[in-house]
């Protein structure tokens, strides 16, 4: 995904210039810095993001899109530079000031260190124009379908399709693949505006991903590919990993490690893949959501969507962009997720089955064996939980754990296996760093 950087100051580019350089594996084919009546902007693009950059740069706007309804810019407006983030955060944006009062902003928390260290995400839905966070959307449930289940699945499945279509800009796009039903939905979808589509797993030896994934690419007759990893693998992909994910998160960075590695593999065949990711939040797939009751549910697949931002979708945007490809988030297409919280909930889990619904849509696609396989959380699928786990603890004594999990700026790392991630992004990033746009998975494990 393209990349964009700036600062609310003329005569700035090399400045610019010099952050656009920390994150120029975000865009290979292109680059532009130039000074708007009050700011220097700069962006860095790929091939296939060329024709919508030249839009933004012709009216004098940094910024890009990631599909319809997904984007992030900056540009000038009454004389003051406004920021803009898309609905859910697909794109990434972050802002903060330097030691003369100007507002710096970036698509990635590095490219801001060497200009300031007071640093804000900018929230998804929101604008920004210096002093001011003004909402321009704020997530919420719609009025309830009162169709048939078969007609709702019947108008999802053609929704799908078209956001899948939608962001179909080049024969040069391939999809991530876990067999998983997410991804597999997304990829049988696709096979229907692709001449031959390319799809990519990753996963330890023997990991059930691997094993749906083949079912699945065998279905739809994809040119597939798939990355064996080893624990060797994982560890020395981790520097890597964090630095370019910004987060020591445990169970975002534990997700993150095969995510980075099978995006690594697409990048040698592919500029852009399809994720499957969002599809869990808008349709009930976490196995913790069937304890809730129906009438909170909703509540709760709302919560959890409104924090896809700096967890899940940071991990699809970082591991597809540090090898120089976008990532296209199909299920969080604004209208797919308008449509999708008009949906009852007794549609989303029923007979205490998950995502019924979307089953229901895409199961004249999909293998009885994908169609069938129950919600497998992203690490586990790929066999890394216990590998990646156990290394990491394993170089962490109780002794280091007590004594270095609170750090200075107040925040408690969980544990041993976070703190191991800690001390590596804490190289890249220094102990000083204010962490407070740093997203931290709900409900993650505590020692």
């Amino acid at each position: 995904m393209a990349g964009i950087a700036g600062i609310s100051e003329k005569g700035a580019k090399e400045k610019v210039s010099g952050m656009l350089d920390k994150i120029r594996y975000r865009g290979r084919a292109g680059r532009s810095v130039f000074e708007t009546e009050n700011a220097t902007l700069g962006i860095v693009w790929n091939e296939s993001e060329k024709e919508i950059v030249n839009r933004y740069l012709a009216s004098g706007t940094s910024g890009y899109e990631n599909g319809p309804g997904h984007f992030a810019r900056a540009g000038n407006e009454s004389g003051k530079l406004i920021l803009t983030r898309d609905e859910l955060g697909v794109a990434p944006l972050y802002y903060g000031r330097d030691n003369n009062g100007k507002l710096c902003f970036s698509s990635e928390v590095k490219a801001l260190l060497s200009t300031t260290g007071n640093i804000s995400e900018m929230l998804p839905g929101h604008s920004f124009e210096g002093t001011i966070l003004t909402p321009f959307f704020r997530l919420k449930t719609g009025t309830a379908f009162k169709e048939s289940p078969e007609e709702i699945a019947g108008n999802l499945r053609t929704l799908l399709d078209k956001a899948v279509s939608d962001r179909i800009r080049t024969e040069d796009i391939g999809s991530w693949l876990s067999g998983g039903l997410d991804s597999s939905a997304i990829c049988a979808l696709a096979t229907r505006h692709t001449n031959k589509l390319r799809t990519f797993s990753a996963g330890v030896k023997n990991a059930p991903d691997l094993e749906f994934a083949q079912e699945m690419a065998r279905s739809i007759k994809s040119d597939h590919h798939e990355v064996i990893v080893t624990t060797d693998d994982l560890v020395q992909a981790l520097p890597q990993v964090i630095y370019h994910l910004e987060s020591f998160d445990a169970l975002l960075v534990r997700s993150s490690i095969t995510n980075f590695l099978v995006a690594k593999l697409a990048s040698e065949y592919v500029s852009e893949v399809f994720s499957g990711e969002g599809g869990d939040e808008l349709f009930a797939g976490y196995e913790y959501l069937k304890s809730i009751r129906p009438a909170e549910l909703e509540e709760e697949l709302l919560k959890i969507t409104a924090s896809l931002h700096n967890t899940a979708l940071q991990r699809v945007d970082r591991c597809a962009s540090a090898h120089g490809t976008t990532a296209h988030v199909v299920f969080t297409d604004p209208e797919v997720v308008e449509f999708a919280f008009r949906i009852p909930v007794e549609y989303k889990i029923r007979d205490n089955t998950e995502k019924w619904i979307l089953r229901k849509a895409m199961e004249e696609a999909l293998p009885d064996k994908i169609f069938n396989r129950p919600k497998a959380k992203f690490w586990e699928g790929a066999g890394v939980r216990e590998l990646i786990s156990d290394y990491a603890e394993k170089h962490i004594t109780d002794a280091d754990f007590r004594n270095e999990r609170l750090l200075s700026n107040g925040l408690i790392i969980n544990t041993r296996e976070e703190l191991y991630y800690y001390r590596i992004f804490k190289e890249h990033f220094g102990s000083d760093i204010d962490l407070s746009w740093m997203g931290r998975t709900e409900g993650s494990p505590v020692e």
